[in-house]
């Protein structure tokens, strides 16, 4: 199976319109147009499933550039989802400037104590 991501699309598109578009190269599986969890307006990317990955590539060489509703796709093989960390939290873990400080929301420089700056 071929997953490929579509971007630069204009906030109009359908997933009928992309279905039609990558259907002229082979059977497409499944379109997802990505969504604003917020307020459910589109993001202006997708992604579209195709069974049969030397389908998929003739549709990415052949619609990656050309144009869906006044803009130029952007047409590519999708990139694995990275699993990202959840939580926020702490200080730390961005690096901490000169001088000892925090790194992280509210460090940077740093203020000459050994990363233990009183607010």
């Amino acid at each position: 199976m071929k997953n490929i991501y579509v971007g630069n699309l204009d906030f109009a598109t359908t997933e009928e319109q992309l279905r039609a578009a990558f259907e002229q190269f082979g059977a497409v599986d499944k379109v997802t147009l990505v969504r604003d969890r917020a307020t459910g307006q589109p993001r202006g990317f997708a992604f579209v499933e195709m069974q049969n990955d030397a389908e998929g590539e003739k549709a990415i060489a052949a619609l990656n550039g050309t144009s869906l509703g006044g803009r130029n796709l952007n047409v590519n093989e999708a990139r694995p989802k990275v699993e990202r960390a959840g939580g926020g939290g702490g200080y730390g873990g961005r690096g901490g400037g000169g001088g000892g400080g925090r790194g992280g929301r509210h460090g940077g420089g740093g203020r000459g104590r050994g990363g233990h700056d009183r607010y």
